[in-house]
């Protein structure tokens, strides 16, 4: 019997298919009546925002494909075209699971606790004279009605504004005929309004519910026959051409201002809009219907989650929790002597972020520090962390930070920080041409009696306090010698004209560290065909390259089990008789956003495990300096180790990938079941549990 093509377009998933599969599953938490009703809602909005980006960045990259007449296919055999229209028809019914999930199931549980989104027909005449009079002083005044004719052509419509589209009919103040107009919500007013106890329970009204009822107010002497809302969505991918700037800072800076209006991808409109209504928004935005969808509801979903801020009902929530601490680190006013110890390996959320920022500020105020390098992707406006980095600078320390200005959304807030680093006197890099900096990395040198010594952190996750709170990834302080000599090697390549350096234990893209996995993955093979201990378990965010799902498959085949823990987008097919039916897939979906990135290989019975910044796709491997970084303490790799044995045994957040692409969620057992994120949470939270190593 003949091998099978493992590259044959039959064994893969389409990606952008699968990242809409994804977002079903953190729809189904907002159906899920285990999750608390306002975290429901969250997730709603979370759905809505993902599907937002979605169409932003893949849908607007497909539709420029397009449009350059390009022949691309996918690896699982379809064309662009073919991709669009897969995407049109799941996305459908992805909207109409969105807008079921919010008028059938959540808007009448909120009701029954008290919380009500009023429609206008349910305003009473207290409440409709209080929202009137809201209108006229905090609407009505930054309102600017735009007739359309001739002389006054179709509006510039920002990327995902609210706006409407309304049918006149009478003659205006210079006698013209007025037939349409559009009314522009802007970005600085609420979308969602709190209505004072007037005639009944505190309760909630849309903006979008404001404009409509007292719209006329805007056209005297004009009768509104129709107001509807719509949104367009724009591709919002930045294009800097690298190689023809001179400042990349600068150029990114321009780009930002132009992509509140870059090529629409999408229409939405409210379900009530009409037919020839919606085909003038689809000439005006050079749409096609396919590009189309009505919403039974509010045009986005996304700004429901006000109702999450602004009820405070701590029984609606998640309870709230502590994040523990290894017990090396209570009372330790030294994190460097406790460093010196031995490593130090941290889970977070499950422990405090804030030895990382701590790290940062000792840094900064220890006279015996001479540096500080750190690389910064993501880490929010405000952050301590770059307060500390500020002083350290003011404090005579040479402070090197890498920024990454194309840290996609990011980019204005990376700016700033950049600016406000340089003003103290750091020295701020943007990373190297062509290549996003992803690595996630802080180096301290210190003097110490012995000579010079370099403390490390090296993490899986941003360097983002907020984040920390709802993400999981891991971090590693260590002063190892090799650790940081690499360590250091990776800032002289970023910050100065070097060759590649040969490292010691750390694996770097764009240079190797593709090569190593996939030799890893043979490796495997060879131990499974030679009877020697051989398994792989990898954790991540997305598997999306050929080459390493061709690895995979063959190490299926060589007979190796193979456990792959995949939050998004996965284009392997699991279970394939010959070729994967070793191979278990399955995504955890819960209450915090599953962000580490774990690869665990048995190596014949000498295991190997690696933390890495980086995701298994070809942008990580080619297009990104990343960094995969041993645990060699073998009490941290057996600790990783059964966080990722819990995570298989989870039956309750947990869906399994199927061979035709499709997830279904586990049911879990009447009794007896796992939830891996309670668990590592009850565990973690208590500082002295004997685990915390």
């Amino acid at each position: 019997m003949d091998s099978p093509d493992l590259r044959s377009p039959e064994f893969y998933i389409n990606r952008e298919l699968s990242l809409l599969e994804f977002n079903q599953r953190v729809l189904a938490q907002a159906l899920d009546e285990t999750v608390p009703l306002l975290e429901r809602l969250r997730f709603l909005a979370i759905a809505s925002s993902n599907l937002d980006e979605f169409f932003e960045i893949r849908v607007a990259g497909l539709k420029q494909l397009l449009e350059l007449g390009s022949g691309a296919i996918s690896a699982d055999g379809l064309t662009v075209s073919q991709q669009l229209a897969a995407i049109h028809e799941r996305t459908r019914r992805l909207v109409a699971d969105q807008y079921h999930c919010l008028n059938k199931v959540l808007l009448p549980a909120l009701r029954e606790k008290g919380i009500r989104l009023l429609i206008r027909t349910e305003w009473s005449p207290e409440l409709t004279r209080w929202l009137e009079d809201y209108f006229e002083r905090e609407v009505e005044p930054v309102l600017s009605p735009l007739g359309l004719d001739p002389a006054r052509p179709f509006p510039r419509i920002q990327n995902k504004s609210l706006n409407f589209i309304v049918r006149l009919h009478g003659k205006d103040a210079f006698g013209r005929d007025s037939e349409l107009a559009i009314v522009q919500a802007p970005r600085s007013l609420p979308r969602v309004v709190p209505t004072p106890p007037v005639g009944g329970p505190a309760a909630f009204v849309l903006l979008s519910t404001i404009v409509q009822a007292f719209v006329q107010k805007l056209f005297a002497g004009i009768e509104v026959l129709g107001c509807y809302q719509f949104r367009v969505t724009r591709n919002s991918d930045l294009f800097v051409d690298e190689e023809e700037i001179d400042d990349l800072r600068r150029a990114l800076e321009g780009e930002l201002a132009h992509r509140r209006y870059g090529a629409a991808v999408r229409l939405e409109t409210s379900r009530d809009c009409p037919p020839d209504m919606t085909r003038f928004l689809l000439r005006q935005f050079a749409l096609t219907e396919m590009d189309l969808y009505q919403m039974a509801g509010p045009v986005n979903l996304n700004r429901l989650s006000a109702i999450y801020d602004l009820v405070q009902r701590p029984e609606l929530k998640y309870p709230l929790f502590a994040p523990g601490l290894p017990q090396r680190l209570i009372g330790a006013p030294d994190l460097f002597a406790v460093i010196r110890q031995n490593d130090l390996l941290l889970h977070h959320p499950y422990q405090s972020f804030t030895p990382v920022m701590d790290f940062v500020r000792q840094a900064a105020s220890d006279p015996h520090v001479l540096a500080i390098k750190q690389t910064l992707y993501r880490t929010g406006n405000d952050s301590p962390l770059v307060d500390a980095l500020v002083a350290a600078a003011h404090a005579g320390k040479d402070v090197t930070v890498i920024v990454e200005l194309r840290a996609r959304f990011d980019e204005e807030a990376n700016i700033e920080l950049a600016n406000r680093l340089q003003e103290a006197g750091a020295h701020v890099m943007y990373g190297v041409v062509g290549y996003k900096t992803h690595a996630k990395l802080t180096l301290v040198v210190r003097r110490e009696p012995g000579g010079i010594r370099r403390y490390c952190h090296l993490g899986t996750g941003n360097y983002h306090p907020r984040t920390a709170r709802t993400y999981t990834d891991y971090g590693l302080f260590t002063c190892d010698d090799a650790i940081g000599q690499d360590v250091h090697e990776l800032f002289l390549q970023l910050t100065s004209l070097t060759q590649t350096p040969k490292l010691n234990c750390l694996l770097q893209s764009p240079f190797g560290l593709h090569e190593a996995i996939l030799e890893k993955l043979e490796r495997e093979a060879d131990h499974a065909r030679a009877g020697r201990p051989a398994r792989i378990i990898a954790k991540m965010n997305a598997l999306v390259d050929p080459q390493v799902i061709e690895g995979l498959y063959r190490a299926s085949q060589a007979g190796v089990q193979i456990d792959l823990i995949v939050r998004g987008v996965c284009a392997l097919r699991p279970g394939i008789p010959g070729v994967s039916e070793r191979i278990r897939v399955r995504s955890i979906v819960g209450r915090f956003l599953e962000h580490s990135r774990v690869f665990y290989f048995e190596n014949g019975g000498t295991p190997e495990m690696f933390c890495a910044s980086a995701d298994w796709m070809e942008r990580n491997f080619f297009r990104r300096v990343e960094v995969a970084f041993p645990l060699r303490r073998q009490a941290h790799r057996e600790r990783v180790l059964r966080d990722l044995e819990i995570y298989l045994r989870d039956d309750t957040l947990v869906w399994e990938l199927q061979p035709d692409g499709t997830h279904t969620h586990v049911q879990p057992p009447e009794s007896g079941s796992t939830n891996a994120q309670s668990i590592l949470l009850a565990q973690y939270a208590a500082s002295t549990a004997a685990i915390l190593l």
